[in-house]
């Protein structure tokens, strides 16, 4: 990883207090604040799963074949790994 400078994403004021009072509020800002950092043409990790795993429940309530929904869960596999790679990067960098 040496030689590879990751760029590092700022949050404004507006887009903190957003974050600040979605957390007062009681609810969890970690999926907006990746959602935030990574907005742009590129889709989140959380953003991904949460449509991959809609499809899967569409999946199952049509009664798709079991190989087609086994891929599509691999493919949920596949986001995690990455997203907890790029997280665990991510503290490694920021530490």
């Amino acid at each position: 990883m040496s030689g590879v400078k990751r760029e590092r994403k700022v949050l404004n004021v507006k887009q903190k207090l957003e974050i600040f009072q979605k957390l007062d509020d009681g609810e969890s800002a970690s999926t907006d604040a990746e959602d935030v950092i990574n907005e742009g043409n590129i889709i989140s990790h959380s953003a991904a799963l949460q449509s991959v795993e809609t499809l899967l429940d569409y999946m199952g309530q049509r009664g798709f074949d079991y190989g087609d929904i086994t891929a599509v869960r691999k493919i949920c596999v596949d986001i995690r790994q990455e997203k907890n790679k790029e997280q665990k990067q991510r503290r490694i960098t920021d530490f």
